[in-house]
């Protein structure tokens, strides 16, 4: 089925692309959620009279998470972990962790959006990607260290 996308779809396709899909891909997840509509010619007409409106919105949208990757790509978050012998930590450092650590210093980041091979398993600094839309990432540095374990002698 021809669909018109409504709203970037990631691994589909941008606003205003005219994609081929599989019949219940496009009724049971891309026209509920208002991100396609049927490729018939009366929305074929809608959408090249719209064309111009979506350049403008999507150069925008651009420009905004360009802005906004480099503003991110300053940004530098400590996470303290519990660690045995100051190199590896129990457990590990994933992206609701790191997301989490980003909307205390204000960012409302999504998990998803965090571009993490694999979980954090160490102390030290890693450089992680940020996805800010489909064309555009930045990287921010979170830090793994250990938590201060105040043990107290037999005294």
């Amino acid at each position: 089925m021809k669909v018109i996308i409504r709203k970037d779809v990631e691994g589909l396709g941008n606003v205003g692309e005219i994609k081929n899909v599989k019949d219940g891909y496009a009724r049971n997840y891309l026209f509920p959620q208002g991100k396609a509509m049927p490729a018939t010619d009366a929305n074929l007409k809608i959408i090249e009279q719209e064309k111009a409106v979506f350049a403008q919105k999507r150069l925008k949208e651009m420009e905004d998470a360009k802005v906004f990757a480099e503003k991110l790509s300053g940004v530098s978050i400590s996470i303290k972990a519990e660690s045995k012998d100051n190199k590896k930590i129990f457990g590990s450092v994933g992206s609701a962790d790191i997301s989490a650590s980003l909307k205390i210093e204000g960012y409302d980041i999504d998990k998803k959006d965090i571009l993490l091979d694999e979980p954090l398993k160490e102390i030290g600094a890693f450089d992680v990607g940020i996805r800010i839309n489909s064309e555009v990432t930045a990287k921010i540095k979170v830090w793994i260290i250990a938590k201060d374990n105040d043990t107290q002698s037999g005294n």
